[in-house]
């Protein structure tokens, strides 16, 4: 939830009263690793106020009670996509400048603590042999620290259950301080679904080190030869099963068979864009970090059926912020949600562990009736211009913000519209000419198609948005009128910087094309329900441990 940008070239940049502000980098900032880059043209911001409209218009509370908008049809994409997407971008990118929105900072105070590739480093920080990062793994330096769920009274649930929950930190003067979790980013513990993900990778890297020392690989080189294992398949899997459900996959196809156009084209190529050499390291385009790749803010659900326990609508999108150690305080029922210093646990109760069956397809994808959910899996909604209503009011801790802001400031729609203000990032229309693509018609912006209704904005504020469209709504426009997948304009903008992520990577299938995945079904075959079987070896007790019923029902 980042307020300040550092772009190759131009500086800080973040708001004030005035609107957008640039200063000069000094010596130091240019030469930190990770940058913020642009693509397209400048472009000129619009009105909050009819920023605020259009927020609103975005998050509206369904008109009857018990109607939400439409869920993925074509194609059917689980609820889990939607957070290991979240789990990506924390891969990706990492800000560590505590500012408020709108806050100046200095150049020294913006601090970076991400690699720009797809590497996982959120899960590996900086490995078991660096003196601070070292906290994270067990003590043989090669496997990662998981930790206990907190018994609760109830049947299958008053026991604690290894495995199901991150490590926490336990230790210090404040309760918040000791349900931190103990992982290299804090931002996969702000919701329940994203600190399940981020455990399952713990889970498969330990298997997958488990595998290997079965084979006889040398305790010596045991952790970096599983890193690389866990690394490379995770990077197919985004590349055929996550990319091409969000993604129309003739463009993912284009870009890794054919290379990148637009984004740090290779040195030697045609393009717009400053070429790179191998080697050189990756920058982060803020068309992609703020606009095209927070697509997955439209396909939140409002609630999950989560497990037996908190079956049907009960895993409310809430709730899942309130067990979770970065936003929540374990305790639904604290006068203040707030409050990490109420509540009873400071771990995980049992009775909330995950039942993965209900987030990913077993049943179809990997051929595993014996693993189907009970009443189905949970889908992700459509990515289009409309979020679910709660988040229109989010929690401060999900975006580590403190005191009473104006209710519009926690309206996720709203934050997201005032970034592309903050960076003065280009409109949807005039990225569509940079890519040399036909733009949406103005009327196609203003009605959709079943999405977002702009009702509330007056003619002229319809005339300016309709030809100056916010990137980030004009993708989303953009998939909802093409049957829920990114097209066009942000289509090619995830593809690239997806594809150049991974090219950037000390570990990269990109740059080894010949590497196929060894954990899967097949040669070509690996996808999340495989990363997932793998890491729970294939049970149904360990996918649902509280399984379908009460013990002794």
């Amino acid at each position: 939830m980042r307020e300040n940008y550092y772009v190759v070239g131009e500086g800080i940049l973040t708001t004030d009263s005035n609107g957008g502000v640039c200063e000069r980098p000094s010596t130091e900032a240019a030469l930190r690793k990770f940058r913020f880059s642009r693509i397209g043209p400048k472009g000129e911001p619009l009105d909050p106020a009819l920023l605020e409209k259009v927020a609103r218009a975005m998050t509206v509370a369904p008109a009857e009670e018990g109607t939400t908008q439409p869920v993925s049809a074509d194609p059917v994409v689980p609820a889990g996509f939607t957070y290991l997407g979240q789990f990506v971008d924390h891969d990706l990118t990492l800000d560590n400048t505590a500012k408020a929105l709108g806050d100046r900072v200095t150049v020294n105070e913006l601090l970076q603590g991400r690699s720009p590739a797809l590497d996982l480093d959120s899960v590996y920080g900086r490995g078991p042999r660096d003196a601070d990062d070292d906290r994270f793994y067990a003590p043989d330096k090669v496997k990662l620290k998981v930790g206990l769920t907190a018994a609760i009274d109830g049947p299958g649930t008053n026991i604690n259950l290894n495995g199901y929950d991150l490590p926490r930190v336990t230790q210090g003067s404040k309760k918040a301080e000791r349900q931190a979790a103990l992982i290299p980013d804090l931002r996969n513990d702000e919701n329940l679904i994203v600190a399940q993900t981020h455990l399952a990778f713990q889970r498969f890297h330990n298997r997958v080190a488990d595998e290997l020392a079965d084979r006889g690989v040398p305790s010596a080189v045991l952790f970096e030869r599983a890193r690389g294992s866990v690394v490379r398949h995770y990077q197919w899997m985004l590349k055929t099963d996550f990319l091409p459900r969000i993604v129309d996959p003739s463009i993912v196809d284009d870009v890794f068979a054919n290379g990148r156009r637009f984004f740090e084209t290779p040195a030697g190529t045609s393009g717009p864009y400053p070429h790179v050499k191998a080697g050189d390291t990756p920058t982060m385009p803020i068309e992609f970090s703020v606009a095209a790749y927070r697509l997955g803010h439209s396909m939140v659900r409002a609630a999950y059926d989560w497990n037996r326990i908190f079956s049907g609508t009960r895993g409310t999108l809430p709730l899942l912020f309130v067990f979770s150690g970065t936003s929540g305080n374990f305790d639904p029922f604290a006068e203040d949600l707030n409050d990490q210093e109420s509540g009873l646990f400071e771990r995980l109760p049992t009775n909330w562990t995950v039942d993965w069956r209900r987030l990913y397809d077993f049943a179809v994808e990997a051929n595993r009736p014996d693993l189907a959910a009970p009443a189905g899996i949970n889908l992700a909604q459509r990515i289009d211009t409309l979020l679910v209503d709660p988040l229109a009011a989010l929690p401060r801790g999900a975006f580590g913000g403190t005191g009473n802001p104006p209710p519009i400031e926690l309206n996720l729609a709203f934050r997201n519209l005032v970034r592309a203000n903050m960076v003065q990032l280009a409109s949807g229309q005039e990225m569509a000419e940079f890519l040399g693509l036909g733009a949406l018609k103005p009327e196609e912006i203003l009605a959709g198609s079943g999405g977002a209704v702009l009702d509330a904005l007056t003619e002229e504020e319809k005339t300016a948005f309709a030809n100056r469209t916010p990137l980030w709504f004009y993708i989303l426009r953009e998939a909802e009128l093409h049957g829920g997948r990114l097209t066009g304009v942000g289509g090619r903008l995830v593809a690239e910087v997806f594809h150049r992520a991974m090219e950037g990577s000390r570990i990269s299938i990109v740059r080894d094309p010949g590497w196929r995945p060894t954990l899967g079904p097949d040669r070509d075959t690996f996808r999340m329900v495989d990363l997932l079987l793998f890491a729970f070896e294939g049970r149904a007790d360990l996918l649902a441990p509280l399984g379908d019923t009460a013990p002794g029902a």
